[in-house]
């Protein structure tokens, strides 16, 4: 009787195992609410993946904002070239990831008959390691084999480096105070909370709307119909590439967003300057700042203040 009660007791206690497990399971496998719903900023209502790709083949620019290292995010922006396509519609793709000072020996590939993506990467110069290369194959591969021009759209990182040092002031028109205090409060956010003194981060935010206004210059050459893919924080309208175009009212901005826990709903996250907001899974990556950058000491600690004498 003793056994008996032993291995119902035991077995008892592999169910309960079992079971929280199972739940455990469950409640990591939850998707986030906002998972793959896509968010009309200014409807402020969700919409479907066709309506989506109604009003991109519709539009004269459509740009795709992305975090550079999601495979989500570049899914998602062939899915939308694809519902294009398939509405008829036959634009150019333009790429952040191609410098301009490329783009002659990239239309004389494509010229030639090259739908090879590796081929087109080569003749474009891209930096496979810096763009971690091969996620931007299928969208390349995708649209040359459609004779989709391809236009390499960024400003090359040596304009970009001799414009952040001073070495060259690009003419560009004036920024307001607003946008020119968002694009600084950027450059601080990206330098982990390091302010850069005032003649280096103007240098930067110069070098940033450069870059802004080059792709903005490599869209309107195109002269109909195109795709930029970029990072999301150049195809924001309050403040990067459609502020520099030749008709920023027919630009459709889209920016693929990773979900966060404790946001559910879509006024939880940045909307500002995009269109649509597609919300993906996000991704689980090292903390950037958890080591002082190169040149840039640590934030100072504050001094500590002994317990028995606490300040107010």
């Amino acid at each position: 009787m003793k056994t008996t009660t032993s291995t119902t007791t035991l077995w008892g206690s592999v169910q309960l195992s079992m079971g929280l497990c199972m739940a455990v399971a469950t409640h990591a496998q939850t998707p986030h609410a906002l998972q793959g719903r896509i968010w009309d900023t200014r409807a402020q209502q969700f919409i479907t993946e066709a309506t989506l790709y109604q009003r991109a083949a519709a539009a004269r620019y459509v740009l795709l904002g992305e975090k550079h290292d999601s495979e989500v995010h570049h899914a998602r922006q062939l899915d939308v070239l694809k519902g294009m396509a398939a509405l008829g519609a036959k634009p150019a793709l333009a790429m952040e990831q191609l410098d301009s000072e490329f783009q002659a020996a990239l239309s004389q590939a494509q010229a030639a008959g090259q739908t090879d993506a590796e081929a087109l990467a080569d003749a474009g110069q891209l930096n496979r390691k810096g763009w971690r290369w091969p996620m931007y194959k299928d969208m390349m591969a995708f649209a040359a084999q459609r004779q989709w021009p391809l236009r390499a759209a960024n400003l090359s990182r040596t304009d970009a480096r001799k414009i952040a040092m001073g070495e060259v002031v690009p003419a560009l028109p004036v920024a307001t105070a607003a946008q020119q205090a968002a694009l600084e409060d950027d450059v601080v956010q990206g330098h982990c909370g390091h302010r850069p003194e005032a003649a280096r981060l103007n240098g930067i935010v110069a070098a940033q709307r450069a870059r802004d206004a080059r792709m903005a210059q490599t869209l309107d050459a195109v002269g109909g119909p195109v795709v930029l893919i970029a990072g999301a924080g150049h195809v924001r309208a309050d403040r990067a590439v459609p502020r520099y175009l030749a008709a920023p009212e027919q630009a459709l901005t889209i920016a693929m967003v990773e979900t966060m826990e404790g946001k559910a709903l879509p006024a939880d996250y940045d909307r500002a300057g995009f269109d649509v907001l597609w919300f993906t899974t996000g991704l689980d990556r090292p903390d950037p700042c958890a080591t002082p950058l190169p040149g840039l000491a640590a934030p100072a600690k504050p001094a500590s203040t002994p317990s028995s004498t606490p300040k107010p």
